[in-house]
């Protein structure tokens, strides 16, 4: 990387960052689908295990915070490299766990390197975006978290189903070829996106400003930061439950009478293909842009109705019978190729598949539109910490929708048993997306003003910057 921030280099630095939120979420994704074996090993619930990755969800949420400060301070690319070496030899750690305590412990240290990776990552890939386009390359941004879940939810199924360390080390490796990757990416200047500042940028100068305790107060009384961030809360608890989408797949092909080694894999595989959905934030991000050129309020409008719109196609996905034709005992690649051809040639399964299609799809467009509003509604300066804060309030409805499906499947077990209870259990979390939805209809009265109220402030800046300190 010769030309230091020339197009390749830049386009060069945006996949890096991808990659690795890609790859966070792969560490995130890869516990779910392995519950069961990794209890067995450390001969303890099922929920044990959940119980971890939600103080994982909420323990990368609270370092997130931290580090987002930190970065939007000063030097961003040293923390980068710094989270991304912890929560690799996070991942090493959790393969060599000999105990359920230093199990414990080693997915809370990749948890807090996953904190950086992801709130400042945030800051500097907004930064490299001009307003017209976040929408779009946020959704990338977004979808790359998706597919690492997804990728997560399949390499744990498919690389653990015999050994649940081995897709642990496969990962620690990953981290350490992440590393060296960040030693080439682009210095991004903070704010040099902006419209308003790319005179100043023109002439050699640069954007000075930076967060201080003195701005928490104004963070905080951005009416579009209250809703962007408290909606967190509620769609998380939804979303939070979705990790156990493997266990109710799982659970329906025990139900059938598939032994344990091949129902993992079944669980893993159904739960990444009706997740691909996801893949469609694109469309959301696009609309996104789209509608926001025409009024204000176009992102978070985007957002609300798509959260709202999906909440009956969750609750028909997870009721819809399924009939599950794979050779018990086969490989993963076996059974993999039998769940792809029940798409084409099973209705049931066809149509669970166009149903969580149409779910996933609509809620992904949450993920683009509100990584956008955020870097719209406030300074450079700020987003990499209001980004951390909503992600800390994520990180709490993640935890909390995460931790208490168990104990509402346990309810809803002594009621009727399984699957259904996954049925239901999933079902109910699902309504968390309503007050999600009239939250991001609140953001959208809000969001014209602080818009406004940014560009008037940077506008602002750039004239007093250019101008010079007064004798």
């Amino acid at each position: 990387m010769s030309v230091t921030g020339g197009r390749a280099h830049r386009i060069y630095s945006v996949v890096v960052f991808i990659v690795l939120a890609s790859l966070d979420n792969v560490a995130i994704g890869l516990v779910p689908p392995l519950y069961g074996s990794i209890a067995d090993t450390y001969a303890v619930p099922e929920g044990a295990i959940g119980a971890v990755t939600a103080a994982t969800f909420l323990v990368s949420a609270i370092a997130a915070v931290g580090w987002a400060y930190v970065g939007d301070h000063g030097n961003r690319k040293p923390l980068l490299m710094a989270g991304t070496v912890i929560w690799g030899l996070g991942a090493v750690g959790t393969a060599l766990a000999g105990s359920y305590p230093v199990f414990f412990a080693a997915q809370l240290v990749a948890a807090v390197g996953l904190g950086a990776v992801a709130s400042v990552g945030f800051s500097v890939v907004s930064d490299l975006i001009t307003p017209a386009r976040r929408g779009l390359v946020m959704s990338f941004w977004g979808l790359s978290q998706g597919v690492g879940t997804l990728a997560g939810t399949l390499l744990g199924g498919l690389l653990g189903h015999a050994d649940w360390r081995r897709p642990f080390l496969v990962l620690g490796a990953a981290g350490l070829v992440a590393t060296v990757a960040y030693l080439f990416t682009y210095d991004v200047r903070r704010g040099q996106s902006q419209p308003e500042l790319a005179g100043r940028f023109a002439t050699g100068g640069e954007y000075e400003h930076r967060i201080s305790r003195a701005d928490l107060p104004t963070i905080a009384r951005r009416r579009t930061n209250i809703w962007l961030v408290s909606q967190g809360l509620t769609a998380q608890v939804a979303f939070g439950s979705l990790v156990w989408l493997p266990a109710l797949f799982r659970a329906r092909a025990e139900d059938q009478g598939y032994t344990a080694g091949t129902a993992i894999i079944v669980g893993s595989v159904f739960a990444t293909l009706f997740q691909l959905g996801g893949a469609l934030s694109i469309v959301g991000g696009l609309v996104g842009d789209r509608l926001q050129r025409r009024t204000p309020r176009g992102r978070a409008l985007v957002a609300a109705v798509g959260i709202l719109a999906a909440v009956p196609f969750y609750l028909v996905l997870f009721f819809v019978p399924m009939r599950i034709d794979v050779p018990d005992g086969a490989g993963a690649g076996a059974v993999t190729s039998a769940v792809l051809r029940g798409v084409l040639t099973e209705p049931t399964i066809g149509l669970s598949f166009l149903t969580a299609l149409v779910a996933l799809a609509l809620t992904s467009a949450n993920s683009p539109n509100w990584f956008a509003l955020i870097a719209d509604v406030n300074p450079p300066e700020h987003r990499g910490t209001v980004y951390s804060l909503g992600n800390l309030v994520n990180g709490v409805g993640r935890a909390t929708g995460n931790a208490l499906l168990p104990v509402a499947l346990r309810v809803v077990g002594g009621v009727v048993p399984p699957p259904l209870n996954y049925a239901v259990g999933l079902a109910v979390f699902q309504l968390f997306f309503i007050p999600t939805g009239i939250m991001y209809w609140l953001a959208s009265r809000t969001t014209p003003r602080d818009i406004a109220d940014v560009h008037t402030l940077l506008t602002e800046r750039a004239a007093t910057d250019a101008a010079g300190p007064r004798p």
